[in-house]
């Protein structure tokens, strides 16, 4: 069984790094083949356990815009700078083979076509939805639905390949505009954007039942994130205004197996090690950082939380890039895993990047 996913561009590295890190944290089998950018192709996943991996990267990536059984896919020679016509005779011999798929499979109710084209190929989006949406209606006798279908037949094109698609489990698409920063009920300046507070902990390789803290936990967006995929919880903070809303904004979004505390980092001694530290630390104006300079501040938050890590566990970071990250690694023995770089405006480079304690 294979999926095709189409992901986010709007980060260079994150989005499959997202993915490899979920598939390796839930144990899900399979070949991925990088299509075009934005456009992969997830081969050969275990039949046995297709449906569930289906529903947990849906329910877990952030920087994926849609996930879609592969109905057939065909490889195309080069179709960069062939005309409208050349296309269109190549797409009447798929579109009669097309005929022999056994539609009823993936007809439930009404359905809709929708065309996807990648890599710029000149193709009649509106015509090619109308020509195979036909066809399948000739064939089952469903009746179309273009707003709000049950079944949704979606036919991707890049330069090189073909893939004919059907969408079983949708993602929900509204959780990061309705989690955002001032939709929630305890607000404070310089929140991270939830998106990529999920990226981050998917990153961390955790997953349900996995304890995750947050050590400069704000207004709780990191551990919001985490709960909704069930890690249970640990957050901190050096101001008591955030550490108690923090606990307004979990409880608002239905989290609820967590602790929180107010202390400072370099005290903390907790009784259980947790398996992944994913933070944003306080920098810039708007952060509160009880008056230490960014670079102290890093120095001395990875010095004391060695200690409360499990030796396997990861510490997912954001710094900005003006901070030497990699000297302060070096002087107290952490090892880089992976990195990532995200502009967020002319002024800031935030750096994400997974580390973990040398042997």
């Amino acid at each position: 069984m294979d999926l095709i996913l189409i992901q986010s561009q709007e980060h260079e590295t994150l989005p499959l790094a997202e993915l490899k890190a979920v598939l390796k944290a839930e144990n899900i089998v399979s070949e991925i083949e990088i299509i075009t950018k934005g456009l992969i192709h997830l081969k050969n996943l275990k039949k046995d356990g297709y449906i569930n991996s289906y529903q947990v990267l849906t329910k877990r990536l952030g920087y994926t815009h849609e996930i879609l059984e592969v109905i057939t896919i065909r490889d195309l020679d080069d179709l960069n700078g062939c005309s409208h016509e050349t296309i269109e005779n190549l797409f009447d011999g798929i579109f009669e083979d097309f005929k022999a798929i056994e539609w009823d499979t993936y007809i439930e109710d009404d359905f809709c076509v929708r065309l996807k084209r990648f890599d710029n190929v000149p193709v009649d989006t509106i015509g090619f939805e109308r020509k195979l949406g036909g066809m399948i209606k000739v064939i089952t006798k469903a009746t179309v639905n273009l707003d709000n279908p049950t079944s949704l037949i979606k036919l991707i094109i890049s330069e090189n390949k073909l893939c004919l698609t059907t969408r079983r489990f949708k993602l929900d698409k509204k959780h990061f505009r309705e989690v955002k920063p001032h939709k929630r009920p305890f607000f404070y300046p310089g929140s991270m954007d939830p998106k990529l507070a999920r990226g981050m902990v998917n990153i961390s390789n955790i997953k349900e039942g996995h304890l995750v803290l947050d050590p400069f936990c704000g207004t709780g967006g990191i551990l919001i994130e985490a709960g909704l995929i069930g890690a249970k919880l640990i957050g901190s903070d050096i101001n008591w205004k955030m550490k108690n809303g923090t606990s307004i904004n979990l409880e608002h979004y239905g989290v609820t197996d967590y602790e929180l505390h107010h202390l400072d980092v370099r005290e903390m001694k907790l009784v259980d090690k947790v398996d992944a530290v994913v933070t944003d630390p306080p920098y810039g104006i708007s952060s509160s950082t009880g008056g230490e300079e960014s670079e102290s501040i890093f120095y001395q938050f990875l010095d004391s939380i060695a200690k409360n890590i499990k030796k396997s566990g990861v510490i997912t970071i954001a710094s900005p890039d003006s901070l030497n990250l990699d000297k302060i690694l070096n002087e107290l023995k952490f090892e880089l895993i992976e990195r990532h770089e995200i502009k967020m405006h002319k002024s800031l480079t935030r750096v994400i990047s997974v580390i973990s304690k040398k042997d």
